[in-house]
């Protein structure tokens, strides 16, 4: 593990203002997080943790306090500096997929691409790779609505992976997937960690989150306990076996 880490956020506030009212949804965060770690984090409803994401992710900035992510402090970012570190250096993983219906799975893998000035042809093949890396190569052609709600997660990951970022932040992955896709999910997951990614996983699910090796608990916009996982659900499987699933 580097000594420094790729997410540093230090004594992080965020304030919203509803009427007369201030909702404090961050009160004083601070989280570091290193390369390769693979956290979960998990908290009630109102805990913060959207919030929490949503500034990771770029999305948001902070009331107060700083957060520097790569070493670049994101409160000093244009807009469009921000909008290129969410293309560039974060994939996202979303509960509900998004993906283009009409098109098929490399057509929707390689739309981070189109933004960076790449030609066709690398696109096509940054994407084919993506998905063989998911185990999808044989479904590139497809479009979502053939394919099982595992595989259109996985198309979802191959998306978020396609410009090869630093993090990647993936929002409740599992909510919409029954117990056998969520864990196959979870074994791509656990492939990607083992490969040398970043992840971060909101989940509300206690046997999700156990596929971490840390779990961050928020409550009421702070954290709560910060623990390490003692015996991860994956930890002992082959990773030959993993990307042969």
């Amino acid at each position: 593990m580097q000594t420094d880490p790729i997410i540093n956020i230090s004594d992080v506030w965020k304030t919203y203002q509803m009427g007369v009212e201030q909702v404090h949804a961050l009160r004083g965060l601070s989280l570091d997080v290193y390369p390769n770690e693979y956290v979960a984090i998990m908290g009630p409803s109102g805990s913060g943790k959207s919030t929490l994401m949503n500034i990771i992710g770029c999305l948001d900035i902070p009331t107060s306090g700083s957060y520097v992510l790569n070493d670049r402090d994101v409160s000093t970012l244009s807009d469009d500096d921000l909008a290129a570190v969410r293309n560039r250096e974060i994939g996202f993983v979303f509960q509900t997929f998004n993906l283009l219906p009409r098109v098929n799975c490399v057509q929707n893998v390689e739309l981070p691409l189109i933004y960076s000035g790449m030609s066709k042809r690398e696109r096509r093949e940054r994407a084919s790779e993506a998905l063989v890396n998911v185990g999808l190569g044989d479904r590139m052609d497809h479009k979502p609505n053939e394919l099982s709600g595992g595989q259109r997660q996985r198309v979802a990951v191959a998306r978020a992976l396609v410009n090869r970022p630093a993090i990647l932040l993936a929002d409740e992955p599992t909510g919409n997937l029954d117990t056998a896709t969520s864990e196959e999910i979870m074994r791509l997951f656990e492939m990607l960690y083992r490969r040398g990614n970043t992840l971060l996983v909101v989940t509300h699910e206690e046997d999700i989150a156990e596929h971490a090796r840390r779990i961050v608990r928020l409550r009421d916009g702070d954290i709560e306990r910060d623990e390490r996982v003692a015996n991860p659900t994956l930890a002992g499987l082959e990773v030959e076996a993993l990307e042969a699933a």
